[in-house]
């Protein structure tokens, strides 16, 4: 059994069994004792899916009203013509053959990777080294587009990535301990139509199971559907 603090044990006493409001659940997750640091505040989504099945993988991407309170490091994978125009949008580095190389060779100081498609048949071969940390670009979460300019702004700004896992669980970061009650209540509610609207036709049943809120280092508070 993994070590609990005695903060976290004492604050986990203080959550019911049962399910509450969303607005008692970020009540709860602000009330928590502070820590050195502005935890994030996590959302998490059991949904009815057959992870199994391809075209019930829920994945993508979303800029929420308020944003994280953090920004991301992104690379942009570009024509040259793009390369200034990128790296006034946010991007920390921004090219082709020279940044794809310099990956290959185990740079991997970055959060994001967009890219155009046009450039994508050299970005392929980076599937290996950038697939099993989950930055390699694809148009699933908006990293592949042609609007690359856009895409590392967004990013830049804190736009969240999601992934169905093995379990059906959604996980995403959706704002700080420190943010106003209001601004972390319309940040999940994004979150949640959003992936409302993305039910795979073929899932049965109820689609959003069970939903959980907490920060880093705070027990988990079950919020009603």
């Amino acid at each position: 059994m993994a070590y609990r603090s005695k903060r976290y044990r004492a604050e986990a006493e203080k959550v019911a069994d049962e399910t509450v409001s969303l607005s008692e659940a970020v009540e709860k997750i602000k009330s928590f004792n502070k820590v050195k640091f502005d935890q994030s505040v996590e959302c998490v989504l059991n949904l009815g899916i057959d992870t199994k099945v391809a075209d019930q993988i829920v994945r993508g991407a979303i800029s929420l009203p308020h944003g994280i309170g953090k920004r991301k490091k992104v690379i942009a994978f570009c024509d040259d013509s793009e390369v200034e125009a990128a790296k006034k949008a946010g991007a920390i580095e921004a090219g082709t053959d020279d940044l794809v190389k310099k990956v290959q060779d185990g740079w991997m100081d970055f959060d994001v990777a967009v890219a155009s498609p046009k450039v994508m048949g050299k970005v392929g071969k980076l599937g290996r080294v950038l697939g099993p940390q989950g930055k390699m670009p694809s148009p699933k979460n908006g990293t592949v587009t042609q609007d690359v300019i856009t895409a590392v702004a967004e990013f830049s700004a804190g736009k969240i990535e999601f992934k169905n896992d093995t379990f059906g669980n959604v996980h995403a970061v959706v704002g700080k301990q420190s943010f106003d009650k209001k601004k972390l209540i319309e940040n999940i509610e994004a979150f949640l139509e959003h992936i409302r609207k993305m039910k795979p036709a073929t899932s049965k049943g109820v689609y959003i199971k069970k939903m959980f809120l907490s920060a880093t280092m705070s027990p988990s508070v079950q919020v009603g559907i």
